[in-house]
């Protein structure tokens, strides 16, 4: 798929998609065999400038334009869906200290994170607030110079190899969303961050999920901009995260795509490929249409990111109609390859567990439709 990008937009995807397809597609069925955490591959992540894909040059980034960024997602994704999982939600933690952070924050957190040094995680969801994180109990009270946080966070990516995680938690319980505040934790230099075993998940078992309690004392100066604004930062920080989710559903979707043409062309019934038969032909011509819808949402969200406008009905169609869309795409494929399809020597059935969690987290697909519905309304 062809992208509106400029020259050295277009130079770093290439060499993205190279990485992609030589490194990361390779070890992808191993990833998720064996559970192992992606993080095996920061890296040569690293190396490549790619978890600081989303932030500007100031501060150690690539600076990619927003289709360009989705462009990366997406190459990346139909390599390894874990291994992508990851690096967005790095992406979250470090958008949360670019957004709601001052230059001192910035300064100190941003440059390590551009360069792969440090990894970042975002800790929002709560046992008890999923979809409505404005009702979260985590807490952060004043205490001496600095802040004490109580709770506990839960499906948290990264947490258990996070140098830094940006901490959503009430310093006004009674202000419902207007009493939330962002903190920056540091989980390895900070007494009474408790992380748990990491969570055995469906899918994407290669980007590791963990429970956190807190029970921790964190500077002032951790704390990212005024108190109660934490929740307008991670509102603004989701509308990110829910295009790349949207790039990751599409970059697997194609990747199934794909195989489905491969497996249609050379597989053979009664002497014929059955790509012959019309009716397989028309599911092929269905996902085929149904990615393009997908993309083009994405691209709008994309788009209207670097515009410095609000995009949060933009990023929501594109979430949904992407994660959906996906789910059905992969689902073809499957039945294409028949019995084959429903083994583990074919990767149809690791697509199809990566992509069902894109309809949950980052808000889910009823949530998606709120957001969506509000917008048209208002």
């Amino acid at each position: 798929m062809t992208y509106p990008m400029n020259e050295d937009d277009r130079a770093v995807i290439e060499q993205i998609e190279r990485f992609a397809t030589e490194v990361l597609a390779p070890k992808a069925a191993q990833l998720d065999e064996e559970s192992l955490f992606a993080t095996l591959h920061l890296p040569a992540m690293a190396e490549l400038g790619l978890l600081g894909m989303n932030l500007p040059e100031e501060f150690g980034g690539i600076g990619l334009s927003g289709v360009a960024l989705y462009a990366a997602v997406e190459a990346l994704a139909g390599a390894c869906g874990s291994t992508t999982s990851m690096l967005t939600a790095h992406f979250l933690a470090t958008d949360s200290i670019l957004l709601g952070g001052d230059n001192t924050l910035q300064d100190r957190f941003l440059p390590d994170a551009a360069a792969g040094r440090t990894l970042g995680a975002f800790a929002l969801t709560e046992p008890q607030a999923g979809s409505n994180p404005a009702d979260m109990s985590t807490y952060a009270a004043r205490e001496g110079d600095g802040y004490r946080i109580k709770g506990s966070k839960c499906f948290i990516s990264n947490a258990g190899g996070a140098d830094f995680i940006v901490v959503y938690a009430k310093t006004d319980r009674d202000a419902g969303a207007r009493g939330v505040s962002a903190f920056v934790v540091e989980p390895k230099e900070t007494k009474g961050v408790d992380i748990a075993p990491n969570e055995r998940t469906m899918g994407l078992k290669g980007g590791h999920v963990f429970g956190i309690t807190f029970d921790c004392l964190v500077p002032k100066a951790n704390r990212l901009g005024p108190e109660g604004s934490g929740f307008r930062t991670a509102m603004k920080v989701l509308d990110n995260g829910r295009i790349e989710v949207a790039a990751q559903a599409t970059g697997i979707a194609a990747a199934a795509q794909d195989a489905a043409i491969s497996y249609a062309k050379e597989r053979k019934v009664g002497g014929h490929p059955i790509a012959d038969f019309q009716g397989l032909q028309w599911m092929l011509a269905d996902s085929a249409t149904e990615l393009a819808a997908a993309r083009a949402l994405s691209m709008q969200a994309a788009v209207k990111r670097g515009t410095g406008e609000r995009y949060s009905s933009e990023s929501a169609l594109a979430k949904l109609y992407a994660t959906e869309a996906a789910w059905r795409i992969a689902d073809r494929a499957l039945q294409i390859h028949g019995g084959y399809g429903y083994t583990r020597d074919f990767p149809l059935e690791r697509y199809m567990r990566d992509l069902r969690i894109f309809r949950i987290y980052e808000g889910s697909s009823e949530i998606q439709r709120t957001i969506i519905a509000r917008g048209l309304l208002a």
